[in-house]
């Protein structure tokens, strides 16, 4: 009776703490989880510090008001004709300037066709008669414009708007008909023209200094895929793939990253690539560290989280000369880090085990970014990159086949970097256009 009353209040113990965990341990603030699984009855808790600032704008900050044009396309006068007071007529040579107000519009948007017409000319000397060459980039009798093309692509893939959606907005704003299957030429043939842009910034990523991973799920026709990104502060390529596991890495990157230093969460499809050092994400570890100081009131976990966060505010003071091995102050953060791995796991939750196990094997992947300038403590630049994908899933549900989601993948991919290095994006599209033009119905 006693033996079955302890098997019983071990597993009333057990299920208060899956309970605990269900409730307030994991959730988007102590995990992966996104926000949407989160456990709704029950105050969330949020792991950002308070801040002592007010509310709103601060101190110095520059605000941009709207400010009048100093040369204005067209100019309206009003002059009044009677006075206010008596109704009598004014004498209009006694004006003077009063005030001025502008207001801007957008004139009527309507197409434009440009005829591209070509002549013969006969030889007086020999007969031969000669035809003037149409520019290379007119192939049909009639076809879209390199602005449309720059247009749909922005449209699509910068701005997330679906094929029918867009194909309205052509309507409404520029009287510009268009089917969904010539949107998906146009998209086609603007990827086939960033290929080498795209190649090139997957060269340039294979000798960068640092590399951030990351991977989302998706859907493409229904079936399940994910799409990975590999970036860094200059530089950002996608990919759409059917395979979640190494496999993709090792097709896209054969020889990984053996000069650069690769941050990422703790997947071991990303721990497994070649590089020259690795940098856990310390976003990831906090969320966890979190749970177990909530969940289980674990004071090593709050020892940890504390020294984590204490590198990563050093690592905002560090000047060039703090990158060495022989930084004190790194050096202290190293043995404590030490110190507290040694705790005896067995006094710790199994789900607290396995945590400090995988920190110790993983234990020279924690504090690389205190030894590198360029390398950033956490992985928040991969996930901001590809939840470019999850916007576009939420607003269009999937990708209907997988050579559009490739399409997409190559896009963005051009977009990011051209948002990274301070360039404008419609700008860049329209370059791409430039090379070729598509077909019209």
């Amino acid at each position: 009776m006693k033996l079955q009353l302890q098997e019983a209040l071990s597993l009333i113990n057990e299920l208060r703490i899956e309970i605990a965990l269900l409730k307030s341990g994991r959730n988007s603030n102590t995990s992966s989880t996104p926000s949407s699984q989160d456990y709704t009855h029950r105050k969330r808790f949020n792991s950002r510090e308070t801040s002592i600032r007010n509310r709103g704008g601060q101190k110095g900050h520059k605000g941009n008001s709207l400010k009048m044009s100093s040369n204005p396309d067209e100019t309206k006068y009003y002059v009044p004709q009677y006075c206010n007071n008596c109704g009598s007529p004014l004498d209009n040579s006694k004006i003077r300037f009063s005030r001025k107000r502008q207001e801007i519009i957008i004139p009527p948007i309507v197409p434009k066709y440009i005829e591209h017409q070509a002549y013969k000319c006969t030889c007086g000397k020999c007969g031969t008669s000669t035809e003037a060459q149409m520019p290379k980039h007119l192939r049909a009798n009639i076809q879209y414009g390199q602005d449309i093309q720059s247009l749909v692509s922005y449209l699509s893939v910068y701005q997330y708007l679906p094929a029918k959606r867009l194909k309205q907005f052509l309507i409404d704003f520029f009287n510009v008909k268009m089917s969904e299957g010539t949107i998906f030429n146009i998209l086609s043939t603007m990827s086939n023209k960033a290929k080498p842009t795209y190649n090139e910034i997957r060269r340039k990523l294979e000798i960068a200094k640092y590399v951030g991973g990351d991977e989302t799920g998706a859907h493409i026709d229904k079936n399940k895929a994910w799409f990975w990104i590999f970036q860094n502060d200059l530089l950002t390529y996608i990919r759409a793939s059917y395979n979640r596991g190494y496999q993709t890495i090792k097709e896209t990157f054969s020889k990984g990253f053996p000069l650069s230093v690769y941050v990422s969460d703790s997947f071991a499809a990303q721990l497994k690539i070649t590089t020259l050092a690795k940098q856990l994400c310390l976003v990831h570890l906090l969320r966890e560290l979190k749970k177990f100081e909530v969940v289980f009131n674990s004071h090593w976990a709050t020892k940890l989280k504390d020294l984590l966060k204490k590198s990563i505010a050093y690592k905002k003071k560090m000047k060039a000369s703090d990158y060495s091995t022989n930084n004190q102050r790194v050096k202290e953060y190293e043995q404590t880090l030490s110190e507290l791995l040694k705790i005896e796991i067995t006094t710790t939750h199994k789900k607290e085990q396995a945590f400090i196990k995988r920190l110790r094997k993983r234990r020279d992947a924690i504090f690389t970014f205190l030894y590198y300038k360029e390398v950033p403590p956490d992985n928040n630049a991969s996930e901001r990159g590809i939840r470019n994908i999850k916007v576009k899933m939420k607003i269009s549900n999937q990708f209907k086949s997988y050579e559009f989601a490739q399409h997409f993948a190559i896009l963005r991919s051009v977009i990011d970097t051209t948002i990274k290095n301070g360039q404008d994006v419609f700008c860049a599209l329209n370059l791409l256009a430039q090379q070729d033009l598509i077909p019209a119905e």
